[in-house]
């Protein structure tokens, strides 16, 4: 479906902290250039009709102020829209609710860097058993899809993405990942152990394995 090593490569994956309406949040970040304008990743990334094409269907305003429901999952609010630049969206699902921001840049001519940050608030539990894994893997498989969607211009479809996710190569893709979010997790100065453990606690959840071995 895609080539594992080059997909993890391609993406730069971050850990930090942000400084948000007075307080602070932690900050899960992904980036990665595609050949392809601005103009069409934004099309790609906010258009309801090409979102089904790589992600999940989508209702509501894609505007500020708007409303959004991603159908089986997370909805919010359009918090600020700056096309074709980028956007900052509450992302509310399960009962939490944290914030995703995307950046487009563009690098040159038919080249654009792509940017997307989970914002999370700093006392979310989830972090402490999971670390920043948790979304930053579930954002790892939704490029999968945008990638190979820009790749060929055609939909994914879902029901093949799903099957190779759970298939080796697929699995391997997940683990792949997890392991670029632990080292991010470190890098950004969390003790080592925990991270280890919070890192192995994500692969079991994404992959069904003991996290124990």
């Amino acid at each position: 479906m895609i080539d594992v090593t080059q997909q993890i490569d391609s993406v730069r994956r971050e850990v930090g902290r942000r400084a948000v309406d007075g307080g602070q949040v932690r900050v899960v970040s992904l980036s990665r250039s595609y050949d392809v304008p601005a103009e069409d990743l934004w099309a790609a990334c906010t258009d309801p009709r090409r979102i089904p094409q790589w992600f999940l269907p989508v209702s509501g305003e894609l505007r500020t102020g708007g409303h959004y429901q991603l159908e089986n999952h997370a909805g919010g609010t359009v918090e600020r829209c700056d096309p074709p630049h980028g956007f900052l969206a509450t992302w509310e699902y399960g009962g939490d609710v944290s914030r995703i921001e995307l950046r487009l840049t563009p690098e040159g001519e038919g080249r654009t860097r792509f940017e997307l940050a989970h914002l999370d608030p700093d006392d979310d539990k989830k972090w402490t058993e999971f670390g920043p894994g948790a979304v930053g893997v579930g954002w790892d498989m939704a490029l999968v899809g945008l990638t190979l969607h820009l790749s060929s211009g055609a939909p994914v479809d879902p029901a093949q993405a799903m099957a190779w996710f759970g298939s080796p190569e697929g699995l391997a893709f997940v683990t792949a990942a997890g392991e670029d979010w632990y080292a991010a997790h470190v890098t950004s100065g969390e003790e080592p152990t925990a991270a280890r453990a919070a890192a192995d606690r994500t692969r079991a959840a994404y992959t069904g394995e003991d996290p124990s071995a």
